[in-house]
């Protein structure tokens, strides 16, 4: 079995195109080959984001891949699945999600010290593109005072 060091999958892009406000944690609701495939790092959540159908949260675009030794009953890659949040942290994301500007976004996902499989998401707010030039700058002034040091 993996140990809470070996799942680590997260998505950079969101930090450059988001401001992250707040963040949650969220279970989901797996079956066992995609369980199996995200142990052994077969998972992407770059294109991921999250949306309410009804009172219930989703992420869509995650890509699980396939279990290679399961049998014919394989997952769907590309199948939406449900996140699993208290109400009141349901409530807080529909209210700030469906203000102009903010998106609920996937972060990183990882395996919890009991085993399961978590999603961190967070309320994002798009970044403009000279924000996104802020932010490549203070990365390059960060990288060359690493260098001096």
């Amino acid at each position: 079995m993996a140990s809470i060091k070996d799942i680590n999958i997260v998505n950079k892009r969101a930090s450059y195109e988001f401001n992250l406000i707040q963040k949650f944690t969220a279970g989901l609701q797996l079956g066992g080959t995609e369980v199996k495939s995200i142990r052994m790092g077969n998972c992407t959540i770059g294109e991921a984001y999250c949306f309410f159908k009804g009172e219930e949260l989703f992420v869509k675009g995650m890509n699980i891949g396939t279990f290679k030794q399961a049998s014919y009953n394989n997952h769907e890659p590309f199948r939406l699945r449900k996140l699993l949040l208290k109400k009141r942290e349901l409530h807080k994301l529909k209210v700030k999600g469906s203000e102009k500007g903010f998106a609920i976004v996937p972060i990183k996902l990882f395996e919890s010290e009991r085993g399961f499989i978590k999603l961190e998401i967070a309320i994002g707010q798009g970044k403009k593109s000279f924000d996104k030039r802020e932010t490549i700058k203070e990365r390059d002034v960060e990288r060359s005072m690493k260098r001096i040091e």
